[in-house]
């Protein structure tokens, strides 16, 4: 008999304005260990979407449809402090990732120039 305890995939939310990335992102983390639970392209989507589906890690825009991915971060902090946040955008000057970071995201990394980091970045948050 296996004796192997298996961790349960990782459940991660998707949240960018563009239908593409979030095709893009979910297929690169696509596999056993990673679980896509949800997806959004609105702040109020992507929260009530979070809150629904109680992700461990979300992978988040700076810009969404109609708002930004900072009122997604500060409001789900708010109701769900555990849950990790990877932002990845195009909006990556330090400007933005000092306000992301100190909001309580984990990382924050420019889709451009740090994509292939995404995986390895959701990876770590899960502790």
């Amino acid at each position: 008999m296996d004796n192997a305890i298996t961790a349960a995939p990782l459940r991660v939310f998707l949240a960018d304005d563009s239908d593409a990335i979030r095709r893009r992102v979910a297929a690169l983390l696509a596999g056993d260990e990673i679980a896509i639970v949800g997806e959004a392209g609105t702040p109020q989507g992507s929260i009530d979407g979070i809150l629904a589906a109680g992700p461990d890690v979300v992978v988040l825009d700076v810009q969404l449809e109609g708002g930004t991915g900072l009122q997604v971060l500060r409001a789900v902090r708010e109701a769900r402090p555990a849950i990790a946040f990877v932002v990845l955008s195009n909006n990556a000057s330090e400007p933005y990732r000092r306000r992301y970071l100190g909001a309580g995201a984990r990382t924050f990394l420019d889709k451009s120039s740090e994509f292939d980091r995404l995986a390895a970045a959701v990876a770590a948050s899960r502790h």
